[in-house]
């Protein structure tokens, strides 16, 4: 039996923000809208939940369909609900963020996406409907976030250096850090592997690599472990 509703509703959409790190920069990965309202105009990957679907699932499934992006951790950043924030109709958006690694995704537009690229955080083309507020909120949030979690370690290769660690805070943060206390407190909390292999960059000498634990970091942090730089 149908139900009729005594007040309308608005819509709901999910907005993804995708950030990778790619030679030395913080990039986001965007789509090029191939229909109206801002056909044209660069924005992030999102679009309308179904009614059988949840917002996770809504999420994945639009980054998917838009960018050919897939089997990435989304975790969802906060509710946009400006009354006049999509030209359309009153929608609400959910948005979410993740952090990948850019080796690790082959991007490809489709449905209403034209293109999909990755552009410097801090050099972003004009975007459509309130996407410039979302990106501010999920990059304060990674931010923050980078300090008292591990996450950054997602945006890395499986082996990396210490200098290459130490230079991903240093770009999402937009900060210098003292190299010899960055590498003695994240050796301190005793969760990277040393491996038996070295990495050259440029004229320099070999530099050790190592690897994250993420195991032993889930076990110290259900006995109170706190990760913080």
């Amino acid at each position: 039996m149908p139900h009729h509703y005594t007040y309308p509703r608005a819509a709901l959409t999910v907005d993804c923000v995708v950030f990778g790190l790619d030679a030395g920069a913080l990039k986001v990965l965007l789509i090029q809208r191939g229909i109206d309202p801002f056909k044209g105009r660069w924005a992030l990957p999102g679009g309308f939940v179904r009614v059988d679907e949840t917002l996770d699932e809504a999420a994945a499934r639009e980054l998917e369909e838009e960018t050919g992006v897939k089997d990435v951790f989304l975790e969802q950043l906060y509710t946009f609900s400006a009354i006049d924030r999509d030209p359309r109709e009153r929608v609400i958006s959910v948005a979410y963020y993740a952090l990948v690694n850019l080796a690790d995704h082959e991007t490809r537009a489709a449905t209403d996406a034209s293109d999909a690229q990755w552009f410097p955080a801090e050099k972003l083309p004009r975007l459509a409907f309130d996407h410039v507020e979302i990106l501010a909120t999920a990059l304060k949030r990674l931010r923050g976030k980078l300090r008292y979690e591990p996450i950054g370690f997602e945006l890395l290769p499986p082996k990396f250096t210490l200098t290459q660690l130490q230079h991903l805070y240093e770009t999402v943060l937009g900060t210098k850090i003292d190299k010899r206390n960055f590498r003695k407190k994240v050796l301190g909390f005793d969760l990277l592997e040393a491996l038996n292999e070295t990495h050259r960059e440029g004229p320099h000498r070999p530099a050790q690599l190592y690897r994250f634990n993420p195991a032993k970091y889930e076990r110290l942090k259900k006995k109170g472990f706190l990760f913080e730089l």
